[in-house]
Order: structure tokens, then sequence, then C-alpha cells
């Protein structure tokens, strides 16, 4: 099961208007029940698709209160913050707060251009509010690009728990894990699903769940890797990424047998498992981390076909 608000299928909200262009909280309200009982994780209202940039700020509150009476036990509310200022975000993310939201989706400034050290200040005020901070890198709407060393920057700060990326370069996950193997990186562009999930994303922040819910949860559900479902136990996990491990009672190590790609499945499970010591008894010779030109080098044997 998932363990934290932002893991899993967690739908980027669509949110229903009646015909005067009035918000129809009782369709919303309808919705996220709906989504929760095809198996998604959560919501994230007032996002683009929330549409929070056309409601006023009466709407957009409630919106989030509406979410949050709607969801039940276990389904995760993470709101939109974003704003033209600093002041604004640190106010919804409050407000979010305040309703029983477990964590936000913060956006970079997006009015201006912000240099590193400005992107810093602004999530420092946000993570003021005291809820767990997702940053969202979308550089084509706010043209701040969240590289993996800025994200690296705010996870070292204690600024960011996750980050919903939506760049569409497949490669930044694994900069991010090098640079910050503990930041967890969730999917924000819908058609880099597979390769993302391959790679160790801890979540999706999706569209398509608002039509497909149940379709959308099951492309997570995969023998391997195992991202957002129930994961196997760790030793059985393991076994299934190594050919020829020994039994679990046994102290021998020498016909555990890997390719590069089974490396990778090693690496995305120690993240969903969380079982550190277990992964390195069993798999004892695979790498903690790999370096970018191993990576490289991963990529061309796996296209090659061997």
């Amino acid at each position: 099961m998932t363990t934290q608000p932002w893991h899993g299928v967690v739908v980027a909200s669509a949110l229903p208007f009646n015909a005067d262009m009035s918000v129809d909280y009782q369709a919303f309200a309808d919705h996220v029940r709906w989504l929760a009982q095809n198996g998604c994780h959560g919501v994230t209202p007032n996002g683009s698709l929330g549409e929070y940039q056309t409601l006023n700020p009466q709407e957009r509150a409630k919106v989030v209160e509406v979410a949050v009476d709607a969801a039940p036990d276990g389904f995760s509310v993470v709101p939109g913050t974003g704003a033209y200022g600093s002041g604004e975000a640190v106010a919804w993310a409050r407000q979010a707060k305040e309703a029983g939201a477990q964590a936000v989706l913060s956006l970079a400034p997006n009015a201006y251009r912000a240099d590193d050290d400005i992107v810093v200040a602004h999530y420092e005020e946000v993570a003021s509010a005291g809820l767990p901070v997702v940053a969202y890198n979308n550089p084509l709407d706010t043209k701040v690009d969240l590289s993996p060393e800025l994200l690296a920057r705010l996870h070292a700060a204690g600024l960011i728990v996750a980050v919903k990326e939506f760049s569409g370069d497949v490669r930044r996950i694994y900069q991010i894990q090098e640079l910050a193997p503990e930041l967890e990186v969730l999917v924000g562009t819908d058609d880099c699903l597979l390769e993302l999930a391959i790679a160790g994303a801890t979540g999706w922040i999706a569209g398509y769940p608002n039509a497909l819910p149940a379709a959308s949860v099951q492309c997570g559900s995969s023998p391997r890797p195992v991202i957002w479902t129930t994961p196997f136990p760790c030793t059985a996990t393991c076994i299934r990424c190594c050919v020829g491990t020994p039994s679990p009672s046994s102290s021998k190590r020498s016909s555990c047998r890997w390719t590069w790609r089974d490396v990778r499945a090693v690496r995305a499970v120690r993240r969903v498992c969380r079982c550190p010591r277990t992964w390195r008894i069993r798999c004892a010779k695979t790498p903690k981390r790999l370096s970018p030109t191993a990576i490289a080098n991963s990529h061309r044997i796996d296209n090659q076909g061997r």
C-alpha cells in the first residue's frame, strides 16, 4: 500500500462547471469519490486541469475543502499552490493545511524568470506552511527549469520531498537520483509513464484517470518493477531481480547474476520496499548508484537486444 500522500496514482483533477460558469461542487465531490472507488490514491485539485487561474479566492478555497470532505480514508488531497508570487503561494499552502490536505504541489514562481536563489526563497516560504511540498517542474509554463542540481539543493535544505517531473526528458530521473537519492520523482507527463516508472518513480500525477481511472491504476501493476501497488515481500522481490539467487537462508551469493536492465529494476524495487539492508544482502554486488556513464552503457546494451 502507498505510504505517502504523493505516492500512487494521484489525479490532476478536472473541475466541473455549471452552465452559468459557476463551480459545480457537488459534481466535483462525486468525481473525487468515483476516482477513489476505482482505485486511485489521491487528487491534486487547483492544478491546471482544475483551472485554478480562472477561480476567485472563495471558489479556489472551497474546491480544496470539498475535495477533503469527499475523500475517503487513505485517499490523499494534494492541492496546487500555483501563484504569481510567494506570498500568495504560501497563503494557499496554509489554506490547504487548514482544510485538512496532506501535502501541496508547488510550482516555481510563474510570472518572471527567477534565478536559483529566488526559487529557493520561494520554496522556503511555501514550506513554512508546515505541509510536505512536492515541487512541480513545468518549465514550459513557468519559464523556470527546476534542474536536477537545483532540486538537489532544495531537497538538501529540507524544502521539498518529491518532484513532479514535467520536462518530458526521461533522463532527468537518473540525474536526480545521482544528486539527491532520497528525493522522490513523480511522473508528470503521461506519455513518459513507462520510462519513469521503470527508472523508479514512486507516483504519477496524471490527467488520464479523470476518464480512465481503473485502467490508469492497472498501468502501475506490472510484475517488474512494482512501483505503486502493494509490493512483493522484499526478499521475494530481490529474488525476481536476480537470476539464480540463493535461498534466503544461504550465505552464498556467487550465483547472483544480472543485466544492466536488472540493476535498474533492483534500484526501483529498493525505492519501493525501503529495505536497504535486505537489498544489500540479496544483491551485494549491485552498486548503490549508477554513474551517468553506466546508465548510458545500459541503454546501449538494451538497444542492442542483449
